[in-house]
């Protein structure tokens, strides 16, 4: 790791943590890093009220605390420091806290059995402007997103429907059942049957109960 330049202004590191052991443990070797200022906070609203009054460059932040979580907590602390640069620091390897935890204006992503080396790097790296997430989880963080790429272009997929398909869609979606949707188009149930199973291997889904949330949320309902 390269010396810090002596000339540059300390780091400001804001340390957010519920667990007062982990929290002094790690500012006791943060403290010993050259270059590096460390203050606490022991929950969300607090770190979010430091963060306003000390504006740090670097904020190590816990996923999981009472009463306001990490990513809560995150989202203000960018309200209220926005050039503030935000690390997770978390047990939990799940999806779901690191997806919340980017969408929320984290740059970093590490898990607690980290080496103290790997969260200083990480402090120093963030505060640059760099992001840094583990390779397991931002190899999930990637497929999320392409997950996600893909679901923003299924609105096209409505244009595979008849349009005979897209009116059983719009009556199935108003909570019609086979012999209902018959008497209304003026047909048998067997081909609302047919219809309704089109749809579904068309649309790429699963069940009437998909294919009604998929109706309402592209509007289809919508004279």
């Amino acid at each position: 790791m390269d010396a810090p330049d002596e000339a540059a202004e300390p780091l400001q590191v804001l340390l957010v943590d519920d667990q007062e052991l982990f929290r002094r443990g790690l500012r006791l070797v943060l403290s010993a890093e050259p270059g590096m200022v460390i203050e606490e906070a022991h929950d969300g609203p607090s770190g979010v009220e430091a963060a306003a009054r000390s504006a740090p460059d670097v904020v190590l932040l816990d996923v999981r605390m009472p009463g306001m979580s990490g990513p809560q907590a995150a989202a203000a602390i960018k309200a209220v420091a926005p050039s503030a640069r935000i690390v997770m620091l978390t047990a939990s390897d799940e999806e779901a806290d690191l997806f919340d935890s980017v969408r929320n204006g984290a740059a970093g992503y590490l898990l607690k059995d980290s080496s103290v080396d790997q969260v200083s790097d990480a402090v120093r790296k963030v505060a640059t402007g760099q992001s840094l997430i583990s390779p397991p989880m931002a190899t999930r963080l990637l497929e999320e997103f392409r997950q996600m790429a893909s679901r923003e272009g299924e609105p096209a997929r409505a244009t595979h429907l008849s349009d005979r398909e897209l009116e059983v869609l719009r009556l199935v979606a108003m909570g019609r059942n086979n012999r209902e949707i018959a008497g209304e188009l003026f047909i048998s149930e067997n081909t609302v049957k047919n219809h309704v199973r089109n749809i579904l291997e068309k649309l790429q889904l699963r069940s009437r109960v998909e294919a009604a949330t998929y109706a309402v949320r592209e509007r289809l309902l919508d004279p």
